[in-house]
């Protein structure tokens, strides 16, 4: 059992997130950064989308009941076990009774793994928080202080990999995507067209206050359209850039909406999410055009890497 002594600002339950469920209206969500989730997941032994937690802002402190293992990956934070600091992405021990701290040094977001798993009650085939529907995770809500969470099962491969760690943290790691400077990169989107593209990629533009999972508003920055006019509804994904008449473009995160009726001019790639997802108001960001092919590739060798730390683990661990 997790306890949250003080739960911040906006922690919720996250895993992978509901696939298959468009069509219905429901948004996949899950983790904003679901390679940094993967990664914790892996380094404490659980499969790769297991429910953690996803901590946006302030001070958290969770009380673990049980002996389990812990690690973290994501924003610059600063995660403590009592007077340990634990550095990221790496695996560490706590006892049972122990006390994990976050607390944000330049803020963003971070994914907490906790061997086991949290083990809240599966809606639509995932545990993970859906924040405008008001299901999952801890009764479709962020977790509120003297919340408690039950923890799932441990794995045979998390029991071997605490009886390896000597000191209370591992010796070993994962490493974690570098982040493509100050631009996200797009590939073109169905709407667009070079007068508007241009604008885009040529403007530096600063995330608005009223940003939050389901997108990014992006503001000190126009593009103007050929048409005004909206368009009739239809597909929409994390990673489409809109243009509403405001000319301000919307970026879309994890709990976007299904359908929009705004131009889609370009997407961020996949392999970018992981940045995106660490973007605060007032932070500036610029876009960089790249090919579809190129943005495959990119994405391949990301997959490429994770499958190769996964045989590392299997081959000392399992």
């Amino acid at each position: 059992m997790i306890e949250a002594i003080s739960a911040g600002f906006q922690t919720t339950v996250q895993d992978c997130g509901r696939f298959g469920l468009r069509r219905f209206g429901v948004t996949p969500g899950g983790a904003l950064d679901s390679v940094s989730l993967r990664l914790a997941n892996l380094l404490v032994g659980n499969r790769e989308c297991m429910a953690g937690l996803e901590i946006a802002s302030g001070r958290v402190r969770l009380k673990v009941s049980i002996d389990r293992l812990v690690a973290w990956t994501g924003g610059v934070f600063e995660v403590r076990i009592g007077d340990k600091l634990i550095p990221s992405l790496h695996c560490a021990h706590i006892s049972g009774g122990g006390i994990i701290e976050v607390s944000p040094r330049l803020g963003g977001r971070v994914w907490l793994a906790i061997s086991g798993g949290i083990d809240v009650p599966e809606i639509l085939g995932s545990r993970a928080t859906d924040l405008r529907a008001r299901f999952g995770g801890r009764e479709g809500r962020p977790l509120c202080d003297g919340d408690e969470l039950p923890l799932g099962v441990e794995s045979e491969i998390c029991q071997r990999m605490r009886n390896e760690i000597s000191d209370g943290i591992s010796d070993w790691s994962a490493s974690r995507p570098v982040a493509h400077g100050k631009f996200l990169r797009v590939i073109r989107g169905k709407n667009w067209n070079n007068a508007v593209g241009e604008q885009l990629l040529a403007q530096k533009f600063r995330v608005a206050m009223n940003s939050d999972r389901m997108g990014l508003r992006l503001e000190e920055g126009e593009i103007i359209r050929d048409n005004p006019q909206e368009l009739v509804s239809e597909a929409v994904v994390p990673g489409t850039i809109q243009i509403p008449r405001s000319g301000a473009p919307l970026l879309l995160l994890g709990d976007c909406q299904t359908i929009g009726g705004y131009p889609k001019i370009a997407h961020v790639i996949t392999v970018d999410f992981s940045q995106a997802a660490q973007l605060q108001p007032l932070d500036e960001v610029r876009f960089q055009l790249i090919e579809l092919e190129a943005a495959r590739e990119l994405l391949l060798e990301r997959e490429r890497d994770i499958a190769l730390f996964c045989t590392g683990l299997e081959a000392r661990f399992g």
